[in-house]
């Protein structure tokens, strides 16, 4: 469980301190969080005609953005093993970039499936 005094400190991070605390995060406990629509839809977000899949390090994070067009959404745990097995393939299947840590209605740190990948394979080394 976060505590509010760290919700409140990792979210008025810039969008590149709150991908560092994601990546870090997830290492650490192999889970992630996104939001799924109660028809099973994922939450995905739109700027400039390209497509975000959102995701968070803590179910909290998640839930503060169940606003504008994902009310009532619901938070969705993703283990390391369905991220790589189920959504790893599709994300890039379909060309998704990922929407790491947004916050409210505010875009977090926009990053490509590949070097996302990269990024969380290097620090999952320390662990």
């Amino acid at each position: 469980m976060i505590r509010i005094t760290e919700k409140e400190a990792v979210s008025s991070l810039s969008p590149f301190e709150r991908y560092k605390y994601f990546i870090k995060r997830v290492a650490d406990t192999e889970l992630m969080y996104s939001l799924k629509s109660p028809e099973g839809n994922l939450a995905i977000s739109e700027v400039e005609a390209t497509k975000l899949f959102p995701l968070w390090s803590a179910s909290e994070f998640a839930e503060q953005c169940s606003v504008s067009g994902w009310v009532g959404f619901k938070v969705e745990k993703i283990d390391m093993d369905a991220f790589e097995e189920e959504l790893l393939d599709f994300i890039h299947s379909q060309g998704y970039f990922l929407n790491i840590f947004p916050v409210g209605d505010n875009t977090g740190f926009v990053v490509d499936i590949v070097e996302f990948t990269k990024d969380l394979r290097e620090e999952m080394k320390n662990y």
